[in-house]
Parts: structure tokens; C-alpha cells; sequence
């Protein structure tokens, strides 16, 4: 694939009234995003660096007319050129094996990368999305969380780079909003799940769905009764885009999740009953850090975005399974 894939040539030349720009754009959220724009209408540029993104995700895109995708960073000044109208911030490494691998990068990204995306917004008058995220709310005192609640987070442990650099990436979009205009969306991603995710995320669902296809002991960490909840790519790739459609005055942030909460023990039982494994489970101990509950309160999504998931988790993990099924397959044949 070619680093930089423009057919779509009225988007460089800002002919269409829906140009948008998806930073992250060949991630597992960050392609179903593409994916979606460019079927209501959209044309698209892809901007990604690929630490975690991967080129597989994108390849069914690359022969649209009116996608392009470009290799880069956000963290460092972006091309010149680019006007879009509507601009998407999905860039940035979303589990805890990826952003703390390199932490200072990933707080790069965060800050740096929204600094970025948002002087293109102002000098472009776009609006933009932020993708922010649950863990802004830490390790959580209030359950379920509402966006009123300003979250419970080590600012020096292992997980702050990810966390601290989402909540100063919010700091930098209401800043703008105030002290530019600039027209801000901000979503607060809860769990979300799909075809896309990385074999290698280190994320529960995952982890368990990979260890249940191959009989392999399902990792849970402590006594598997800390919580979560689980929205399929799609619904939240809805939520984005109503939220992306909502009045300019309605900033956000907005939670964008699905309040069915689980327990990991039953995640695991739900995932071994649907593959039909034999894993057994193993204990380990809890990480640093790790949040004990995390359950949105999507009341304000219900509300200003008559938005809420309509997929089931036993329906959306068999489809996440099935795809996990096609990998290794594929992996056996090579």
C-alpha cells in the first residue's frame, strides 16, 4: 500500500460540503469509523501512524474513490493542505499493553496530537470529535459514572499516561471552545468491542475469546468480580456520529457505552458457553491500578442523542468470536 492513496480528488481541492479527517483512522474503532463515513457520503482522509493501527484494516477502503490515507503522526505538525470540514480524534493507543509501552509517546499523542488536530478545527472552522474515554474516572467512587463526576485517578501510576493525557486532551478542547469558538465534540468511550481488535490487545474480551478458541486457561485477574460493560463497534460508531450531528452547543463530554454490566466471571462463562471451549480459569493477581467498576450512566446519550446500543453482547460477541475464528484459521493455513 501506498503511504498516501488520493483518488477522490474534489477532497484536496474542497469541492464536497462532508470532508472528513479520521486521525487513528486504520484502528480497530478508527476504520469502522472510515468505513461508515464513506458510506453516508463522506470523503475521507485517513491519518494514522500505525503503532497500533494496522494496514489489514483498512485495505477494503484503499480502492474507494474517495478515501485517502496518509502515514503519519499526529504528535508532530501536520501536513499542509488539509481543510476538512469535520475532523475525528481516534488517535491513540487504547490498552494498557500498548500506551504503556512507550508512555511518554502516548501522552504525545494525547496532548500534543489534540493541539494539533484542534488548531487545523480552528483554522479550518471544523468541528471535532474527541475520543475520550471511561478512564478518565479512574478507579471510580460514583456507580454508575455520570459526566458530572470528575473521576478518581493516580496521577503517577502506571496507567496515568493514557488517563491523565485523555482528561488534559479534554482540558485543551473546552479551552479552545472558550477562548476560539471552536465547535467541540467530546465522548467519553466506555468498553467497546468487534471485528478489528487486535489478536494482541491485552483487553478482556480479547484475551478470552483467543484463550477460549485455543483451550487455553482464561485469564482473570483478582476474583474476577471487578466489573464492566461491553458496546459492539457499531453501536458506538453510531453514538459518534449523532453525537458529531448534534447541535453546535451541545459540547459534551457524553458518555458512549452500554450500561449491561458484567462481571468478569461471567464474561468468561458467556465466552466459553458461545466457542464451546473446555478452558478452565486462572487467577492471577489484580494490575496496578486496575478499576474495580466501570458502568456508564448513559442518561445525557439517551436524552440529546436519542442514542443507546441495540446490539446484544451475546450477538455482538459471536460475530467478535467469528472473526477471531477467520484469524486463526488463516494462521493455521501459513
Amino acid at each position: 500500500m501506498k503511504w498516501l492513496i488520493s483518488l477522490c480528488i474534489p477532497f484536496l481541492l474542497a469541492a464536497s460540503p462532508k470532508q472528513a479527517l479520521v486521525a487513528g483512522g486504520a484502528g480497530f474503532l478508527g476504520s469502522h469509523l472510515c468505513e461508515r463515513l464513506l458510506e453516508d457520503g463522506y470523503e475521507v482522509i485517513c491519518l494514522d501512524n500505525l503503532y497500533t493501527g494496522r494496514e489489514e484494516n483498512i485495505a477494503h477502503l484503499t480502492s474507494h474513490p474517495c478515501f485517502t490515507f496518509l502515514k503519519h503522526d499526529i504528535s508532530e505538525p501536520l501536513p499542509a493542505g488539509f481543510h476538512p470540514t469535520e475532523i475525528f480524534n481516534l488517535a491513540c493507543p487504547a490498552s494498557p499493553v500498548h500506551y504503556q509501552k512507550d508512555p511518554v509517546q502516548t501522552l504525545k499523542t494525547s496532548v500534543l496530537g489534540a493541539l494539533n488536530l484542534l488548531e487545523l478545527a480552528k483554522a479550518s472552522n471544523a468541528k471535532i470529535f474527541q475520543a475520550s474515554t471511561s478512564e478518565v474516572y479512574g478507579d471510580p467512587l460514583e456507580h454508575p459514572q455520570k459526566e458530572t463526576y470528575w473521576g478518581h485517578v493516580n496521577p503517577i501510576g502506571i496507567r496515568a499516561c493514557y488517563d491523565e493525557g485523555k482528561r488534559c486532551a479534554e482540558t485543551l478542547f473546552f479551552d479552545f471552545h472558550r477562548e476560539s469558538g471552536t465547535r467541540i465534540k467530546v465522548g467519553r468511550i466506555f468498553n467497546t468491542y468487534g471485528p478489528r481488535m487486535r489478536p494482541d490487545d491485552g483487553r478482556v474480551v480479547s484475551n478470552f475469546i483467543l484463550q477460549a478458541l485455543q483451550d487455553e486457561p482464561l485469564t482473570v485477574y483478582g476474583d474476577g468480580s471487578q466489573t464492566r460493560s461491553f458496546c459492539y463497534v457499531s453501536d458506538l460508531i453510531e453514538g459518534i456520529l449523532r453525537l458529531m450531528a448534534s447541535p453546535d452547543s451541545f459540547t459534551g463530554p457524553v458518555n458512549l457505552g452500554n450500561p449491561a454490566e458484567f462481571t468478569m466471571l461471567e464474561l468468561a462463562e458467556i465466552i466459553i458457553a458461545l466457542t464451546g471451549s473446555s478452558s478452565p480459569l486462572r487467577h492471577l493477581p489484580l494490575p496496578q491500578d486496575d478499576p474495580k467498576m466501570r458502568l456508564p450512566d448513559i442518561s445525557l446519550a439517551k436524552e440529546a442523542l436519542q442514542w443507546e446500543p441495540k446490539v446484544a453482547v451475546d450477538e455482538g460477541l459471536r460475530a467478535t468470536i467469528n472473526y477471531f475464528r477467520r484469524l486463526e484459521s488463516v494462521k493455521t493455513v501459513h
